[in-house]
């Protein structure tokens, strides 16, 4: 009786100690991988930055020439130019249902790099 007890004692005692030293490891949740977003809205994104670039420079060059900076015809020069970039945007946009790839993105960004320069940014 006393063996059978010692070994039933030996038996828990072996037992908890597996349960301690067995307990897997707490799962790892993953996130989800960021969600890739859709290319129209990415297409129409930059169609939006480079109309909002064509607008901030515009209004640049009337600030230029109301503080006296350009005279008047330069200014409409310079609004000209701008004028043509935005048709360019607006015809290569309609293209694509309204949005612009990014080589035409980065093709425009460099026309609006060279008009800013020109404005005197």
């Amino acid at each position: 009786m006393p063996q059978t007890i010692r070994a039933l004692a030996c038996a828990a005692l072996i037992s908890s100690l597996a349960a301690c030293v067995v307990t897997p490891p707490p799962q790892r949740v993953s996130a989800p991988p960021p969600a890739r977003p859709n290319p129209r809205e990415a297409a129409l994104q930059r169609f939006d930055q480079i109309t909002d670039r064509i607008d901030n420079l515009s209004r640049r060059i009337d600030w230029h020439v109301n503080q006296g900076y350009y005279p008047p015809p330069q200014g409409g020069a310079l609004h000209h130019r701008l004028d043509v970039i935005r048709q360019e945007a607006h015809d290569m946009a309609t293209q694509h249902g309204g949005g612009l790839s990014g080589d035409e993105q980065h093709v425009l960004n460099q026309e609006l790099d060279g008009a800013a320069r020109a404005i005197g940014e």
